[in-house]
């Protein structure tokens, strides 16, 4: 073989060896890319957690939440399309403070009230209070509505409003200390079950009755 064959073949192989790199660093280059958006999607991938942070947020919170009934009319669904005499009326934990409002003759000033926010003591609450103390406040109807009307704010506290110190419809103020879940009421009544909505008002379940001091 002469010698310009032999270059010839030579330049020729080098050729399709330098052809050859160059195709497989596209190939290299095009896959980094594809890497790179997977990376860069990466983030929006972790969006949903965000909202759904958000939604929950905005629901009723706290260990007696579960208590709550899961359909009907005492459920959370249910209670929101009652006004808020009502959507008590329709939950187990809040029988005797129905009884209360029906006693004190409060069911329509409460239904009829707009933007309200209650703080509703359970059946346990009112158990604390001793019997005969209990029912000569039931038997008192202006030291009752006094009582009642001690637990409602003319404004709709969302949680993230709640604590600090609240005007009621008694006249004096109550406070709240806390932040979400935990919050408690002048220091001595805790929020079992809170941001519960009704259609003209939104309820903090409590543990313990409040009394206006004055």
């Amino acid at each position: 073989m002469s010698a310009p064959t032999r270059n010839r073949r030579t330049l020729t192989a080098l050729l399709a060896a330098g052809a050859l790199a160059l195709t497989l660093g596209a190939c290299s280059s095009s896959g980094g890319s594809s890497s790179s958006s997977a990376s860069a999607a990466s983030p929006s991938a972790a969006m949903p957690a965000t909202t759904d942070s958000a939604a929950m947020a905005d629901q009723p919170f706290g260990a007696a939440c579960a208590a709550v009934p899961k359909d009907g009319a005492g459920s959370f669904t249910g209670m929101a399309k009652d006004p808020v005499a009502t959507a008590a009326s329709n939950n187990p934990l809040l029988s005797t403070l129905v009884t209360a409002v029906k006693q004190a003759g409060l069911v329509d000033t409460l239904n009829s009230a707009q933007n309200i926010t209650v703080f509703a003591p359970t059946n346990d609450a009112f158990a604390k209070v001793p019997k005969a103390d209990l029912d000569a406040l039931l038997a008192d109807k202006a030291k009752l509505t006094k009582v009642l009307t001690y637990h409602v704010t003319p404004e709709r506290l969302a949680p993230t409003a709640l604590a600090g110190t609240h005007k009621t419809l008694e006249g004096a103020d109550l406070t709240v200390n806390g932040t979400q879940p935990d919050f408690t009421v002048n220091n001595n009544s805790k929020v079992l079950c809170g941001n519960v909505q009704t259609a003209n008002a939104t309820v903090y379940i409590v543990d313990t009755v409040l009394m206006p001091t004055s």
